[in-house]
């Protein structure tokens, strides 16, 4: 078993239907898991939903239904999202879990047995959308038109309260942050977290009285958690802690996937809770950016919220994988719309990749009954091609390792539009008549490299690629093994290449956008 390997996606808050920026974090998380595994790895890859707080009893209030009966529901709707989007998740996790209950409650022990929590008074603004506390100096706006800095609404609240000393944290995180560049990615988070903490840290109010929709607090009557202590604890709780065996090997994580709205739950509170507890820090935090419907924000006062699975259902799980994990420069905002999806989908996959493996299989299956070539008179435009195609799969593997998912792809359509400039220039049709030697050789050297394009893409395109594979008689062994060089030997005695069917339909534009 290899080396472990901890990724986690933030948890869902299920005071609403899954959208298409929940279907991307869990996406670009789960081809980031497949492509640790595919380096042999010991993955560990957890999602799931955050289900407590204010904003679930206002929702369950306004839906007139008890709160537990919508957590249950909205739980398995993100539940259903992230196995209909192919998401090979090891653990989805939910906050109103027993293990979790008793984690955060172990968490909040530790904090408290290290002398950061202490019973006060909260008197401030809060955010109920947001489930964040707000200095003055944040806000802007005057009166009932006062916002956080994510433009929403505040409230005055005021009620007991137990407190974690953050602000005893403000230089062991300065000093963390300094010794550890990549803790927070990218640079531009970063910058935006280091002035913050710079600025001054106020000890942070950690337990509502309020309401009773969370952790109880242990040896605190009528005080429950504040949502982000119990939320942020999920990543101990799917390592088994505070347990020291089974899945504690996977702590601590490498690498938090969240989005740039809440870096600094994830960047400051959650590093100081871990410091108070004596526990070991995460590798890095990585906030994406925003996935925007043609250029815009998504909202539901302008009606362009999208359902990933009607996206899904009409594009394509894999297709859509592609777009978002192509389209998008990894930690900026996105744009997407149906148009781009079918462009760029026909165009990188139906047409180039698609079509390289279509005419490549076909034309084997029509003119060879199937029997992969052998022998043959080989050339230099041979080795040449296999070389363009090794480097595009190891600058796809080093990109991807790096979190450059956009750039690894497009390092990986350039092996692609080797291939296609080859069989080209090789024409093998022509050979057939000509040169059936040299026909030979082409089309083996073409099924190498269309088999090492098709594992390096695996973690993007996971089952269309696999269908791939599956034509070549690649085994499921094989799927994560690039430099097998037994593979062909292994197929060239025994397995008989079928007519395919395309694997990378071109897609059609819909008559309505999908909404």
């Amino acid at each position: 078993m290899g080396e472990p390997f901890y990724i986690t996606t933030a948890i869902s808050y299920p005071n609403g239907r899954p959208h298409i920026g929940h279907a991307y974090e869990a996406i670009v998380a789960d081809a980031i898991a497949r492509f640790q595994r595919q380096a042999g790895r010991d993955v560990r890859f957890q999602t799931g939903t955050d289900e407590h707080g204010l904003k679930m009893v206002q929702a369950a209030r306004d839906q007139d239904m008890p709160v537990r009966e919508l957590a249950d529901a909205m739980s398995g709707q993100f539940k259903a999202m992230a196995d209909a989007l192919g998401i090979s998740y090891d653990r989805f996790i939910r906050t109103t879990d027993a293990d979790h209950i008793a984690a955060s409650q172990a968490i909040w022990q530790r904090m408290a047995d290290a002398g950061d929590l202490y019973l006060s008074r909260y008197e401030g603004w809060y955010s109920v959308r947001d489930e964040a506390f707000y200095d003055e100096k944040e806000l802007t706006g005057e009166g009932d038109e006062r916002r956080s800095p994510q433009g929403t609404p505040v409230e005055w609240t005021a009620e007991e309260s137990w407190f974690f000393r953050l602000s005893r944290y403000q230089q062991p995180l300065l000093d963390l942050y300094a010794a550890n560049p990549d803790f927070i990615r990218p640079d531009s988070r970063r910058n935006e977290v280091l002035r913050f903490v710079e600025g001054g840290l106020s000890d942070l109010s950690v337990s509502r009285t309020s309401f009773d929709w969370g952790v109880p607090v242990p040896g605190s009557p009528g005080h429950v958690m504040y949502v982000w202590v119990d939320a942020l604890t999920n990543y101990l709780t799917g390592a088994g802690f505070p347990g020291e065996g089974g899945d504690w090997r996977y702590w601590p994580a490498d690498l938090h996937l969240i989005g740039k709205d809440i870096v600094r739950f994830h960047a400051v509170y959650w590093p100081a809770f871990l410091m108070s507890a004596g526990l070991a820090l995460p590798g890095t935090v990585f906030g994406h950016g925003f996935l925007l419907h043609r250029g815009e924000k998504m909202s539901k006062s302008l009606g362009n919220v999208v359902d990933p699975l009607v996206l899904a259902d009409a594009f394509g799980v894999d297709a859509l994988r592609y777009f978002l994990l192509r389209e998008v420069s990894f930690g900026q905002d996105g744009s997407y719309s149906a148009e781009a999806i079918v462009t760029r989908v026909n165009a990188e996959l139906a047409n180039s990749f698609g079509n390289l493996a279509q005419r490549t299989l076909s034309f084997i299956a029509k003119n060879l009954d199937g029997v992969p070539p052998a022998g043959g008179e080989a050339q230099d435009a041979d080795a040449i091609l296999i070389e363009e195609v090794v480097v595009a799969c190891a600058a796809l593997k080093a990109a991807f390792g790096d979190l450059a998912l956009g750039q690894g792809i497009e390092a990986w359509l350039r092996g692609v539009v080797a291939c296609n400039q080859y069989i080209d220039a090789q024409a093998p049709w022509a050979l057939r008549k000509t040169d059936p030697e040299r026909m030979h050789a082409v089309l083996r050297t073409l099924l190498r490299a269309i088999r090492m394009l098709a594992i390096a893409i695996v973690p993007v395109v996971p089952g269309a690629a696999g269908k791939v594979l599956d034509q070549l008689g690649a085994s499921e062994r094989d799927h994560a093994a690039i430099d097998d060089d037994d593979w062909y030997e292994r197929i060239a005695t025994d397995f008989r290449i079928a007519p395919p069917t395309p694997v990378f339909p071109r897609l059609e534009l819909p008559v309505e956008e999908p909404a």
